[in-house]
């Protein structure tokens, strides 16, 4: 069966979200980025508002923006009350609290479907770890909240293959968080960086200026060397 609404929970960051887990720069914002599993995030709206290039890849961009605005009213509700019920599991600084976190939520997530209704070139449909773009065709690939979050769901073959494939279309790959859900460190991390760097790739984990999820402040830096 093939990839169908359903089975996701559509939960889109914002711009500035997107700046400090990533720790990007100025010159960063002048690359071609990809940004891979980005859902209904703001970030590919509001960098090429101010002349940036970035492609998003999601299967979620199959469907209409009506029907992902659909999704995200069937599911946001639930999403807040879970994150209710475990408000200690995250540190409110960045976002100070749940009527803050519900605003930026709204925004970015309202924001991403005008755009994508606009704009659907920027948005392709595809998922790791076969993705449908050319060897070196990005300099730099952004993944948020997918790989090494959901190592308990996803193999540690999975991973591998999904960061040599990200490493294929793009020079350099940033990945965050670092933690799985239950916040400890993902438990295929040392293993993937082992890989990587066996196959020449230069790995290294990096204190970002973002933290939501109690102990998720690292990302993952790899590098062609």
């Amino acid at each position: 069966m093939g990839f169908t609404l359903d089975q996701v929970v559509p939960w889109g960051r914002s711009y500035e979200e997107y700046l400090a887990m990533f720790a990007l720069t100025e010159a960063d914002m002048h690359k071609r980025i990809l940004g891979c599993g980005d859902g209904p995030a703001s970030f590919n709206a509001e960098l090429t508002m101010r002349g940036g290039k970035v492609i998003s890849v999601d299967p979620l961009y199959l469907f209409s923006a009506e029907d992902i605005k659909s999704r995200i009213d069937a599911t946001f509700d639930i999403v807040m009350e879970q994150t209710g019920k475990n408000y200690n599991d995250f540190t409110w600084k960045h976002i100070k609290d749940l009527d803050e976190l519900k605003r930026v939520r709204t925004s970015a997530m309202n924001t991403f479907l005008k755009d994508f209704h606009s704009k659907k070139e920027n948005y392709i449909a595809g998922e790791l770890p076969a993705l449908p773009f050319e060897d070196n065709e990005f300099d730099l690939a952004l993944c948020s909240h997918l790989l090494l979050l959901y190592s308990e769901l996803l193999s540690l073959e999975f991973h591998i293959q999904s960061m040599i494939e990200l490493c294929r279309v793009a020079a350099e790959v940033r990945i965050f968080p670092l933690l799985e859900l239950n916040r400890q460190k993902s438990r295929h991390i040392e293993a993937v960086i082992s890989y990587l760097e066996g196959n020449g790739m230069l790995c290294r984990t990096e204190i970002v200026p973002y933290e939501f999820q109690k102990g998720g402040f690292e990302m993952l830096r790899c590098m062609r060397q």
